[in-house]
């Protein structure tokens, strides 16, 4: 594996970073929502990391080699791919087994028949054709926007934290500080799933630094930043516009099972984030061998 970089410019990192967010943070709160601008405002605010990143190493005279462009090894970004579909359909197993929500909400049903231009077909077969198009096509817009904050979190700042605090220190720290980064439209907006401020913020927090662990051992062991790209657009994609949407509520406790913000989906990310955690010696014997 490719040695990724120094841990120096992680404050001006940060600095340009939460500047350039504040921009689109003001914008996406004034209107309230996250659709605002049609969406993007929030395709801005996802860029600012990686134009953080870029900036820092201009300003610092070093290239951009240090993020980790280079593709690598297939095998890294099929494993990002399938991953967040797993432990999406293992979590939404759970969710619907147990009775906390069902199986096929008819108006998301209806609106992906809709929009096909499938009106008169089975569901099932709207269903599939949508699933289809989602893991593909749809994956292309995705991974356009989760690149702009993959650059920044893990092409910088989570190789230059693990230099610096070890795979363990580095992974928690720049998942806290990406958690504190949603914050604002978190509290502030409509990036929630309709559950109190109180239950959403541990959850949301609980998810991302388990995504986090996940991340960067992708990141170190690949050399490279694009599995950790296609990992959360992987991630954004089935959970957010499949599993979330399609679930049908069963009373009040739905909210709080679903999604980003319920429980189920980041007690499962802990279980996955363990089993990452736990092979954390093969990216040191990589590093070792760089």
């Amino acid at each position: 594996m490719a040695r990724t970089g120094s841990s120096s410019g992680i404050g001006l990192f940060l600095l340009l970073t939460f500047a350039l967010s504040c921009v689109f943070y003001a914008l996406v709160i004034a209107t309230g929502h996250l659709g605002g601008a049609m969406g993007m405002y929030v395709t801005g605010l996802m860029w600012c990391p990686g134009i953080a990143a870029l900036l820092t190493c201009r300003l610092r005279g070093e290239g951009p080699g240090r993020l980790g462009w280079r593709w690598g090894a297939w095998r890294w970004p099929w494993l990002a791919y399938l991953v967040p579909l797993g432990y999406a359909a293992v979590a939404y197993a759970i969710v619907w087994g147990a009775g906390l929500g069902g199986f096929g909400n008819p108006q998301f049903l209806g609106k992906i028949g809709h929009a096909l231009g499938f009106g008169g077909a089975p569901a099932w077969l709207n269903t599939a054709v949508y699933f289809v198009l989602l893991g593909s096509v749809g994956m292309v817009r995705s991974l356009s926007t989760a690149l702009g904050e993959e650059i920044g979190w893990r092409g910088f700042l989570a190789p230059a934290l693990v230099a610096r605090l070890g795979f363990t220190g580095g992974a928690l720290v720049t998942g806290a500080i990406w958690a504190a980064w949603h914050l604002p439209i978190l509290l502030f907006a409509d990036y929630n799933a309709g559950t109190p401020w109180w239950f959403a913020m541990p959850c949301f927090v609980v998810l991302v630094l388990s995504s986090s662990v996940l991340l960067t051992w992708l990141r170190l062991r690949s050399g490279s930043l694009w599995p950790c790209a296609v990992m959360h657009a992987s991630h954004n994609l089935f959970i957010q516009a499949f599993f979330t949407p399609i679930t049908e509520p069963r009373g009040n406790i739905t909210p709080y099972a679903i999604d980003e913000f319920g429980f189920v989906v980041p007690l499962v990310m802990v279980a996955v984030a363990v089993v990452f955690w736990l092979k954390r010696d093969a990216v040191r014997d990589d590093a070792a061998t760089a």
